[in-house]
Formats: C-alpha cells, sequence, structure tokens
C-alpha cells in the first residue's frame, strides 16, 4: 500500500506539486512575505503552541471540554501521521526532491529538514485545533482557522513541504479533530454527564 502511495506521490511532485511552488517562488515571494513566513511557521513547530491552547482551555470550566477534544485530537494526528505515515511514505522534502532529480539548489529562509515530507505536521496540528474550536466556539474557532490557513501556506512558501502534503494533512486534521471530538463526547456523556447529553 505505502509502495504505491510513494509511486503516486512521486508522480504528483512533478505534474503538480513543483510547478506550484515554482509558481509561488515566482509570483507571491516578497520582503515582506520573506520575513513574516518563518514567524507565522513558528505557530505549528511540534505542535506546542496549540497544546499551550489546549492545557490552558482546562483551567477554565467553561472550555475544559473543548481543551479536552483537542488534546484527544492532536494526540491521534501524533500517532496516525507522524508515527505511521512520515516513515512508512518516507517523502523526501521538495528542496531535496529538486536537487535530487535535477541538481536544482533551493535556497531556503528556514533551516533544513531531516525528517520526512508527508504529512505536513504543522498542518495536521493546526486544522485539528482549529476544527475542535470551530466545533465548539466560532469566536475562538475562526481566528484559529485563519492562522491555521497561513500556517499551511507558510509551509509551501517555504518551500519544506509539498502541496499535496498540505491538502492531504488539511483534510486529516479536519477528520482527526471531528473525531476527536466525538471521542470527547462519548466519554463526557459516560461519565461525567452520566448517561445524560447535555448539549454546550
Amino acid at each position: 500500500m505505502f509502495t504505491a502511495l510513494q509511486a503516486l506521490l512521486n508522480s504528483l511532485a512533478v505534474s503538480f506539486d513543483l510547478p506550484i511552488l515554482d509558481s509561488i517562488q515566482a509570483h507571491l515571494q516578497c520582503t515582506f512575505l520573506d520575513k513574516a513566513m518563518p514567524i507565522v511557521t513558528l505557530f505549528g513547530d511540534g505542535g506546542v503552541f496549540w497544546i499551550l491552547v489546549a492545557v490552558s482551555l482546562l483551567f477554565f470550566a467553561k472550555y475544559r471540554k473543548t481543551g479536552f477534544s483537542m488534546g484527544m485530537a492532536l494526540i491521534l494526528g501524533l500517532l496516525v501521521c507522524n508515527i505511521i505515515l512520515k516513515p512508512q511514505v518516507a517523502r523526501i522534502r521538495p528542496y531535496n526532491f529538486q536537487l535530487q532529480e535535477y541538481g536544482r539548489e533551493i535556497t531556503l529562509l528556514v533551516k533544513g529538514l531531516n525528517d520526512y515530507s508527508f504529512p505536513s505536521g504543522h498542518t495536521i496540528a493546526s486544522f485539528e485545533a482549529c476544527t475542535v474550536l470551530m466545533l465548539h466556539d466560532k469566536r475562538l474557532g475562526i481566528p484559529a482557522t485563519i492562522l491555521a490557513i497561513l500556517i499551511a501556506f507558510s509551509r509551501l512558501y517555504l518551500y519544506v513541504h509539498y502541496p499535496t502534503d498540505v491538502l492531504v494533512s488539511l483534510v486529516l486534521g479536519i477528520l482527526f479533530g471531528i473525531l476527536g471530538n466525538l471521542i470527547v463526547n462519548a466519554i463526557y456523556k459516560k461519565f461525567v454527564y452520566k448517561g445524560k447529553y447535555i448539549e454546550e
């Protein structure tokens, strides 16, 4: 299964991904974004920002369930995407692909990464978090979603992920956000609400 996925991704790298990345470099690159995107992308590093948000929410009774749901979604993403998919798919970063296949060296605005490209951990964690927040409180969810979109775009602008990495990760992030919310809802119904569903 993973071999077939690797072949598909390699094909898409040439026909779909690299043209988009090169177009971003050619038409959107500017001094402002060169300075802003490395900062924006930091909000997705290791999911630390979103973990801190989830932990912070636990201190407020009104948002405690939201915090648990975010935590559950982030754990699901870590297990499936970082521990299973990344090492099994083993997709090299786009700047390494360019160098390996075409001898073209990409000048990066951030330090090169040593792990694999697929999927994008930044994107998955960000969309897991913003999905949960949208489900619970749109006042928190909307700014979180805007930040998640900016983080996902930063991965493309910085040439450290392929568009297919980001698109798949966006979908997985939303799915894990919904699943994390469902799991915590079920736990609350069984152990907190004592079998009685209380609509928030």
